[in-house]
């Protein structure tokens, strides 16, 4: 993740999937009967298509858009996790805080979201996991799509413990915390697959921001911190032999486009942010709402070592950032922090599932060049001679 004399760039990880890879997984969904060998076909082709086409936005270090999660960018952790049974389906996690200021407008907003089903895990049995051929699968495809196209890396995200069960009962484990670090364990072994593969790991834990505002907004914020901690605790667990270098830590607020007025303050967790033992840390700093937060790293020391991958462009909106806005948002950030500890990066994913994509399919790609045109334009100014 370091380049010597520009910045360069990436994004969250997932992309809108192409028509006909989307007929396969409504197929599935549904249990009809697809062929296995030309359903692997199409998957493989959807990710070699996706990972040149990010090559042509200008983007460096690529993801497989996410295209072997047939659920959501966290629920897809499910089948591939022994010991569960997940109940009630039609449950979902909305927002709390936020969502009982302003009920009419989320009743109106959900319902065209698209949102996929998730219900309560619980754990019944020890904890492990069973996803060696699935990752292993999107490990080649990524590693093959790779092969044929020019980029600095690729990437293959990953879900965190906190966001893998954000609605859960412990059902097996003599305590919380013995649950969340065997969830850690079986984890575990995803993580290092995809190191081990020469990828870069990115942890997703949208969860761990957004969880405050449906849980804890009215309480002191201690207790949010707490129940917080020993998430991240368990992550540092699932991360341990792992070098730090090659994972990145990537939070949000949630991608909905919603008011996010109870949102918790980036400064008031910042410090748990930086307990992940990770190498680079990947932010929103593009929606209106948390655009503000770069100056939290005019108080706050990036340790030495790290990264952070802002977000400069946005998943909020259709609109387009313009390329000199994005240069504004590096440069100021790299001000404080040192041009070598920045890379250009997006608030969250473009398509949290498959069939729920934040912005239109060819505004990503728009969105994409935009923030490899800001990131040369940063580059201009911040290696000027």
């Amino acid at each position: 993740m370091t380049s010597e004399n520009r910045i360069l760039t990436t994004h969250v990880g997932s992309l809108a999937r192409p028509a006909k890879l989307l007929d396969y997984i409504a197929a599935m969904a549904n249990d009809v009967a697809v062929d296995s060998g030309a359903f692997q076909t199409c998957l493989a082709e959807s990710v070699a298509a996706v990972v040149e086409r990010q090559a042509q936005a200008g983007v460096d270090i690529v993801s497989d858009g996410e295209f072997g999660k047939f659920r959501t960018w966290s629920a897809y952790i499910v089948s591939r996790l022994g010991g569960f049974e997940e109940r009630n389906i039609e449950a979902s996690i909305g927002a709390g805080a936020d969502r009982k200021k302003f009920p009419e407008f989320y009743a109106q907003y959900f319902p065209t979201q698209n949102l996929p089903k998730r219900g309560t895990l619980a754990c019944v049995a020890p904890v492990t996991y069973q996803g060696q051929a699935a990752i292993k699968r999107d490990i080649d495809n990524l590693k093959a799509a790779l092969g044929k196209t020019k980029v600095v890396a690729g990437f293959l995200p990953v879900v965190a413990p906190a966001s893998a069960v954000p609605n859960f009962k412990n059902e097996y484990y003599k305590s919380d915390e013995a649950f969340f670090f065997a969830l850690a364990d079986a984890l575990h072994e995803e993580y290092a697959a995809i190191v081990a593969a020469g990828l870069f790991l990115q942890v997703d834990d949208a969860f761990l921001p957004y969880m405050y505002d449906v849980a804890f907004a009215d309480q002191p914020l201690a207790n949010y911190k707490k129940w917080a901690g020993l998430r991240i605790d368990a992550l540092n667990h699932a991360l341990r032999g792992l070098p730090p270098e090659k994972i990145r830590y990537h939070i949000c607020w949630g991608s909905f486009n919603t008011p996010h007025t109870t949102d918790v303050p980036l400064s008031d967790i910042v410090d748990l942010v930086l307990r992940v033992n990770a190498g680079a840390y990947c932010l929103e700093m593009a929606n209106p709402r948390h655009e503000h937060e770069w100056r939290v790293w005019e108080h706050t020391k990036l340790p030495d070592g790290r990264k952070l991958v802002p977000g400069v462009v946005g998943h909020a909106t259709n609109i387009v950032e313009h390329p000199s806005l994005v240069a504004e948002r590096l440069t100021r950030l790299a001000k404080l922090v040192g041009r070598d500890n920045v890379m250009a990066g997006t608030d969250c994913g473009f398509a949290q599932a498959p069939f729920t994509n934040r912005v239109h399919p060819s505004i990503i790609w728009a969105k994409l060049e935009a923030l490899a045109e800001g990131a040369r334009l940063a580059t201009n100014e911040l290696w000027r001679k």
